[in-house]
């Protein structure tokens, strides 16, 4: 997995001029929903389409996390990575579950609920939301000369740890299915995750961190998560969450 060149630096830094408008970036999302799927799976392309039209929307971090153990049904997942497979499984710990699945979808990585089912994900949205529990720290993503600059508001009294996690995706992906239980199925697949990387600490303060413009550019798409994690490792509450959109054509 390739590092990041990262730069933590102090919250009362100098403030640089307003960030231009990015087609397809959201700075003030309602919530993050995690789909895990796989592509070998014939119960995950209602999933498929229920991200698809979050992705579209605009209004939430819609990420697609394809896993891979589900390839020996007859068709490797083209999409699969062991790490989102890894984050679901740490997911199930968390939620003190012995079994992952797919589809599943976590929201705001406090609660989970099948995939497919479209109302009940946009529910857990609006009643993560009105319980306090929906997206309390705002991130706000800013393009200055050749860095790309995410600040992480403060929490109320300055309390709270959380990584700051970076997770690259893709573009809308159609994936002609040749083998296995989808077979003959061609699916177009929103946001897959490509990568994961842990880029630094939050501790409850007003913070700013610096990433290489280029790395934006040169990639899919990066949605930036502020999440608590467990004294055990386990993820936890997310926070805040942005989604930074790669540039067209670079200044």
């Amino acid at each position: 997995m390739r590092r990041w060149v990262l730069l933590w630096i102090a919250a009362a830094a100098t403030i640089f001029g307003a960030p231009p408008s990015f087609a397809g970036e959201v700075q003030k999302p309602k919530g993050v929903v995690e789909l895990f799927t796989s592509q070998g799976c014939n119960s995950c392309p209602p999933a498929d389409a229920v991200l698809a039209r979050l992705a579209a929307r605009g209004e939430v971090v819609a990420l697609g996390y394809h896993v891979d153990y589900w390839d020996y049904l007859g068709w490797k997942d083209t999409l699969a990575q062991p790490e989102n497979t890894e984050r679901q499984k740490l997911y199930g710990k968390a939620f003190g579950k012995r079994e992952v699945y797919t589809p599943q979808a976590v929201i705001n990585g406090r609660t989970h609920v099948k995939g497919g089912k479209r109302g009940a994900v946009e529910a857990a949205l609006v009643e993560l939301e009105r319980t306090g529990k929906g997206l309390s720290v705002e991130i706000t993503v800013t393009r200055v000369g050749d860095s790309v600059l995410i600040d992480a508001a403060g929490s109320p009294g300055g309390i709270g740890n959380a990584h700051l996690v970076l997770v690259q995706f893709d573009p809308v992906k159609p994936i002609v299915i040749e083998r296995g239980e989808n077979k003959g199925r061609t699916i177009s697949y929103a946001n897959p995750v490509t990568s994961i990387q842990t880029a630094g600490m939050w501790h409850g303060k007003a913070a700013r961190f610096e990433l290489p413009r280029s790395e934006i550019n040169k990639k899919g798409g990066c949605a930036i998560l502020l999440q608590a994690m467990g004294e055990d490792g386990l993820p936890g509450p997310i926070l805040g969450a942005a989604i930074v959109a790669p540039e067209t054509q670079a200044p």
